[in-house]
C-alpha cells in the first residue's frame, strides 16, 4: 500500500533519488560521495515505478546537477537529498 501512496504523492524524480539513497545508504554514511554497485537503468525503473527512458532523463538531470557522477560507475553525492527533501 505504501508503494502506491509513493506513486501518487511523489514525482517519479523524486522516487528515484530516494531510491539512489538508499541504494548508496546515506543514512549510514557521513560520506559526501558513495559508489553504488552496478544497478541497470531498466532495474531502477522497476524499482522506481516508470519507463528507463524516464530514468535516463532524471539521471542525466541529476548529473548536470552534480547530484551523480556516471563513468563506468555511479556515484551518488549527498547534495542528492536536497530533491528529496526539497517540496
Amino acid at each position: 500500500m505504501l508503494c502506491l501512496v509513493d506513486q501518487l504523492f511523489n514525482s517519479s524524480e523524486k522516487r528515484l533519488a530516494r531510491v539512489l539513497l538508499q541504494l548508496a545508504h546515506f543514512s549510514k554514511s557521513g560520506e559526501s560521495e558513495v559508489v553504488v554497485p552496478k544497478i541497470t537503468q531498466e532495474m531502477l525503473a522497476e524499482m522506481v515505478g516508470t519507463t528507463r527512458a524516464r530514468v535516463s532523463f532524471f539521471m542525466n538531470r541529476f548529473r548536470k546537477m552534480g547530484f551523480i557522477k556516471y563513468n563506468g560507475t555511479l556515484q551518488i553525492h549527498n547534495s542528492l537529498l536536497n530533491v528529496v527533501l526539497h517540496d
